[in-house]
Formats: C-alpha cells, sequence, structure tokens
C-alpha cells in the first residue's frame, strides 16, 4: 500500500486539513531501528504529525519536530524534507515497567519540551532557522497526556490558528488528521457574522472529526475517511502527496562532521580503535574511516585529487 498525505478543504473555505497515512515508510524505519513498545508508537506519532505540520505550512525546507524529556526520554526527533522525506531516530535511557505514558516517559520532573524548528532550504544571508518552544505541561502546570495535544498547544501558542488533531500509531502504521480554523481572507477583519460562521464551521468540523477513533484512523484510507468523517461538507481534496523514508546522511556529511571534531581526536581514535566507526542514528547506515581516509579528511585542499564517487 502506498503512503498518502492529502491536504483538503471544508465547505465555504473556512476549514483546512491535512491526513497523512503512513505504511511502508514506517515499516522502513521499524526495520532499521527498533524500540520499546510506548517509545515506538510515540516516534511514529511524531514522524505522522512533523508531515502534518509541513503540509499545513508554505514552506521551502525541513521542518524538524523535538522532543527535549527530562525522564527516560532523552530525546526523540522527526524531520520532514520539502518532498515529504522523512525519517526519525529516538535517545532514552533504560525503560520500567511503571513507565506507561508520555508524562512519565518525557516529562517526568516538569522540564520536557518540545521543539519545532523550520529550517529553510535556502536561506538568505545571516538568516536563522525559526524556532518555537513549548511545555509538555499546559498554562496550569499540568502534564499534557499525549503528543496530539502537545502539538495544539504549539499551534495555539506559536501560530495562533484554532487547530485539532489525532494521531495514531502501531506496529503496521503511523496516521494523523489537522483541522485548523482559517482566518477570514482578504486580509481585511471580517464581519461579526463572517467570524461567527467560520466558528461555526470549524466546531463543526471538530465534532464530526472526533467521532473518529484511534484504530479507525490506523486502518482506514484517507479518501475513504474524508468521505465518511466530512462528505456532508462537500470536502475539496488536493493534489496527493507521496511521503516517503528518506536519510540525509551520506559519508560527505559524516566527513564534515568529522573534521569539526579535530584532527587530534580523530587521531586519537584512530590510535585505539585502528579506525573511526559512526553509525547514523536515524537510519543505521555505518561509515567507517581508516588511517588513509582520516588523512584526507585533514590534507590541504589543493593537494587533494579530483573526488571521484564512493560507493555507501
Amino acid at each position: 500500500m502506498s503512503d498518502s498525505l492529502f491536504k483538503f478543504m471544508l465547505g465555504a473555505g473556512h476549514v483546512r486539513g491535512v491526513v497523512v497515512r503512513l505504511q511502508s515508510t514506517w515499516q522502513e524505519m521499524r526495520r532499521r531501528r527498533q524500540h520499546d513498545a510506548l517509545v515506538q508508537n510515540l516516534l511514529g506519532e511524531m514522524t505522522a504529525a512533523s508531515a502534518l505540520l509541513a503540509g499545513s505550512l508554505k514552506f521551502d525546507g525541513t521542518l524538524i519536530l523535538q522532543i527535549q524529556g527530562d525522564g527516560p526520554l532523552q530525546l526523540a526527533v522527526a524531520e520532514c524534507q520539502p518532498d515529504f522525506g522523512l525519517r526519525a531516530t529516538v535517545k532514552t535511557a533504560a525503560l520500567s515497567a511503571q513507565v506507561a505514558s508520555l508524562p512519565e516517559l518525557a516529562n517526568a520532573h516538569g522540564l520536557g519540551r518540545c521543539v519545532i524548528t523550520l529550517d529553510p532550504r535556502n536561506k538568505m544571508p545571516g538568516q536563522q532557522p525559526y524556532q518555537g518552544i513549548v511545555s509538555l505541561a499546559d498554562t496550569d502546570g499540568e502534564a499534557l497526556g499525549s503528543m496530539a495535544t502537545v502539538l495544539q498547544q504549539y499551534l495555539a501558542q506559536s501560530e495562533q490558528i484554532p487547530s485539532w488533531l489525532i494521531l495514531a500509531s502501531d506496529d503496521e502504521a503511523a496516521c494523523g488528521l489537522l483541522l485548523q480554523r482559517m482566518p477570514i481572507s482578504g486580509g481585511q477583519l471580517g464581519t461579526v457574522s463572517s467570524e461567527e460562521q467560520a466558528d461555526e464551521d470549524f466546531s463543526r468540523a471538530v465534532h464530526l472529526a472526533s467521532t473518529l477513533s484511534r484504530d479507525e484512523l490506523l486502518r482506514g484510507l484517507p479518501e475513504e475517511l474524508l468521505h465518511k468523517l466530512f462528505w456532508q461538507e462537500e470536502p475539496r481534496v488536493f493534489n496527493p502527496q507521496a511521503p516517503h523514508f528518506h536519510c540525509t546522511c551520506s559519508r560527505l556529511r559524516v566527513a564534515d562532521m568529522l573534521r569539526m571534531l579535530g584532527q587530534s581526536e580523530i587521531e586519537s581514535v584512530l590510535k585505539e580503535q585502528g579506525e573511526v566507526d559512526v553509525t547514523c542514528e536515524f537510519c543505521g547506515a555505518q561509515y567507517a574511516f581508516d588511517l588513509v581516509d582520516a588523512a584526507q579528511l585533514f590534507r590541504p585542499e589543493v593537494d587533494k585529487p579530483p573526488a571521484t564517487p564512493q560507493r555507501q
């Protein structure tokens, strides 16, 4: 089954949405990196969420969704490229049997954070990536119990757009549905009646979407779900996107990282181990640099032979 992401509008255009289903992409991620079930499902939801958020934005660049935890989960990252290439990774300590929820996993002491970074593909001189940060607790300090509620808080605080979403992940698929209330068009304040109508349309869409269970989200095709939920709203569905697994690691990027560590550090590792081995945390690809490779890293550019393609 091919993976798909659909953008759509409902009714008079006051509500926009994105729905995504990842099956082959998610299976490829699971094949490369295995984790405890709780962590694995969180990573699946984050991967689906990164695609939803990227699909809701007019942005040419990489969207990076992170959970910086203060519990057994130390860091979880999901990335979505402009062409909906996806990858994800997680770093955790050992999990006890008592850890059974997102707050216990990532916000044990109330210091967990959700970070979303937008990194433009073609940066202007001096341009920095945009970054938004929210707590894993609500304004009253109560821990948020799901990735969906964390992101709803982020969207409300950072984008100030009323939003609703549902996320689900299991061994087979990672899926999500996002709804957002559109601002009145034309760049001007709408009338009271038009604002009220937009609020009413959004509330109705959320009410209909709230009837969707996580199991239905995981088992249904996006097109079928949209028809089942919103057929009375006459959804206008745009051309589908094709999410896919794609890791941006490469031998050249690893070489650049090793140069940043410095020649003395690399020589120390070589002396101790005979070669420098690097494993990509996202896809598990392994890169080995022996004494000759390491010497090339720090050789002046003018002395280097022409570059030749290398097979991974």
